[in-house]
């Protein structure tokens, strides 16, 4: 699994950083008006990067905002954190100004306030994690009077914002490690390597050999609240592929990592067998290769598209 790690974009949040001393080419007054928000087509699933196409230039001079994804989580408010990605584009030149979309799906981390860019504090106070939030407004209403001409968006231009919330962080810090009623582990599951109480590898001597299936062990079940999809977890892991001597991948002498759960940012058995377990477990997952990198593998971590996959995972947050 690549590891997924919440960061902000550098320069992109505070207004301060976005050059808004200068002006920028804007749009002449006598090209005002155009189409509204209905007239663009946005497609894609909610988490990842939208493909949008345009039917002329916009009209952002009334500002519309319409959801295209209704998420089930929690309202987000002022003061929060939140996890996110945007895409916004250029309603005049219809080009793509900016998009904070990755291949490994790593989310911005937003505190909302009055410093953010207004678009952003727009798309997100009051609507929910899960939520895909499209917004249609001028550059001024987007990001202050002088627009945003670092990305190209001149102060006379209008702005297509698509924004999702993918996760809201709490402020009860993660657990130091796994909390709750320790169980015995299915006899399938390979044995934890351990060096003065740090997860080094696993041991497969007395584990069975993959049966093509995906399936899991709780070595500790956890006594806190349920992790439901949409959330952002705060994890430690370690994976290795079966039979292999040591691990590709790993937290434990690191930082934990963050990334959104059940939204198709991880690996499918990630999102599967993570979503429902409940904050402070420990469990091992055997992830098969359909569940895990499919058929391409991953060069970079030196796993092969045959290669079944075992984790073993702390789950210390879920917000």
């Amino acid at each position: 699994m690549s590891r997924v790690r919440s960061a902000a974009l550098s320069g992109v949040l505070a207004l301060s950083l976005l050059g808004l001393a200068a002006c920028g080419s804007a749009s002449s007054d006598d090209e005002a008006g155009g189409a509204p928000l209905s007239s663009v087509t946005i497609t894609g699933d909610q988490g990842k990067e939208p493909k949008v196409t345009f039917d002329g230039r916009l009209d952002g001079s009334q500002e519309e905002t319409d959801v295209l994804v209704e998420g089930d989580g929690e309202t987000v408010a002022d003061g929060d954190t939140v996890q996110a990605n945007w895409w916004v584009g250029n309603g005049f030149t219809e080009k793509e100004a900016q998009s904070t979309y990755t291949k490994g799906g790593a989310t911005q981390s937003v505190e909302i306030s009055d410093d953010i860019l207004p678009f952003l504090k727009k798309a997100t106070v009051g609507h929910k994690v899960g939520d895909r939030v499209v917004m249609l407004l001028s550059a001024e209403d987007a990001y202050g009077e002088s627009g945003n001409p670092t990305i190209g968006i001149g102060n006379k231009d209008s702005v297509l914002a698509i924004v999702d919330i993918m996760g809201r962080k709490d402020t009860v810090p993660p657990l130091d490690g796994p909390k709750g009623e320790e169980k015995k582990p299915a006899a399938w599951a390979p044995t934890l390597i351990e060096k003065d109480g740090v997860i080094t590898g696993l041991d497969f001597t007395d584990a069975h050999e993959p049966t093509g299936k995906l399936i899991a062990t709780t070595l500790v079940k956890g006594d806190g609240a349920k992790v439901k999809s949409g959330q952002t977890l705060t994890v430690n892991y370690l994976g290795q592929v079966y039979d292999a001597k040591a691990p590709f991948d790993e937290s434990y002498s690191k930082e934990p990592a963050e990334f959104p759960i059940g939204v198709g940012q991880v690996i499918t058995g990630w999102d599967e067998r993570l979503v429902g377990r409940t904050v402070g477990s420990r469990v091992v997952l055997e992830i098969p290769p359909a569940d895990g990198y499919g058929e391409a593998g991953n060069e970079s971590a030196g796993i092969k598209g045959t290669d079944t996959l075992f984790f073993v995972v702390d789950i210390l947050a879920a917000s």
